[in-house]
């Protein structure tokens, strides 16, 4: 730009971090959530932008002030914007979008490197990741019940990491600063407290099954059985709150339960060979087990389940 009557052009001012204009590339199940979240936390969603316009607009439509535009507009009107598309679409969006000096971008992938945003920093701006540890389903409103007391993972450098570490403080969240060579072994972990979960579940259905009973009548069992292993988890710890026959050393059960897997399923059974090792360590690590105990089950482990 030239000058006029001997004034030089003013440059925009730089955003204010302690209220930042957010906007979402991206309108799924998490954005609806985290959108929503912020919106009860008082901060501000002004911009979103997705492949499918319905999914933008449906989210837009549950935020006061906020405009439904092309990935172009969201990166012009917000201070911070959240990118939440399907992780193999984070790094075609960050070298797409026409980023500014100044400008905070983040993703909420658990295990996509935030080294995945390096062109919007090449172009001056912000980069890290905000990642809720938390599964978020169909239901925006469960969703939303779901974010408090869940942990964020954030990974950014000054002043972006405040600025994160703030918000998820306002969203009633625990931040937690994660180092980048940790990323993906963070997001693995979620794994097991969450889809392995339910292929542990689905085992178990499985043997229900075995003698005709349906999926529902499991679940009505096992479902208190899983919230009062919780309740103890939290209580006691992983290693010293664990119940069953490992932790207790009675060999002669987990024959049994090896012979009746066999007869189901070979696989199950060595499924639950291999769990039962893992948890022989965890008894003795609390301290549950002496050594003729563990050494008693591993015999039963070692030998044929027939």
């Amino acid at each position: 730009m030239g000058e006029s009557n001997g004034s030089k052009a003013v440059a925009c001012p730089p955003p204010d971090l302690r209220a930042p204009r957010i906007g979402f590339i991206g309108a799924g199940r998490l954005a609806r959530a985290l959108s929503l979240a912020l919106r009860a936390a008082g901060v501000p969603v002004v911009g979103v932008a997705s492949r499918s316009e319905a999914s933008a607009r449906a989210l837009a439509g549950s935020l006061p002030d906020c405009r439904v535009g092309d990935v172009e507009a969201v990166a012009r009107d917000c201070d911070l914007v959240f990118l939440t598309p399907p992780d193999g679409l984070i790094a075609e969006i960050a070298r797409a979008v026409p980023w500014r000096e100044g400008q905070s971008v983040a993703h909420c992938s658990g295990a996509t490197p935030v080294a995945a945003l390096r062109p919007a920093a090449d172009a001056g701006a912000r980069i890290g990741g905000f990642h809720p540890m938390q599964a978020f389903g169909a239901d925006p409103e469960a969703a939303l019940a779901s974010l408090p007391g869940c942990t964020v993972a954030i990974e950014a450098g000054p002043p972006l990491d405040a600025v994160l570490h703030d918000l998820a403080r306002r969203l009633g969240c625990v931040g937690l600063t994660l180092p980048p060579e940790a990323r993906v072994r963070y997001h693995a972990s979620g794994g097991y407290a969450s889809q392995h979960v339910h292929a542990l579940l689905a085992e178990a259905v499985r043997l229900w099954r075995s003698w005709g009973a349906t999926e529902q009548q499991a679940l009505d069992a096992l479902l208190p059985l899983l919230r009062g292993t919780l309740e103890s988890l939290a209580r006691s710890g992983v290693a010293a709150g664990m119940p069953g026959p490992v932790s207790r050393g009675d060999a002669g059960t987990v024959r049994l339960h090896r012979q009746a897997l066999q007869a189901v399923d070979p696989d199950m059974r060595d499924l639950y060979d291999r769990l039962c090792r893992r948890g022989l360590a965890l008894a003795r690590q609390a301290g549950r087990l002496d050594a003729a105990g563990a050494e008693g089950v591993e015999r039963v482990l070692d030998a044929s389940p027939d």
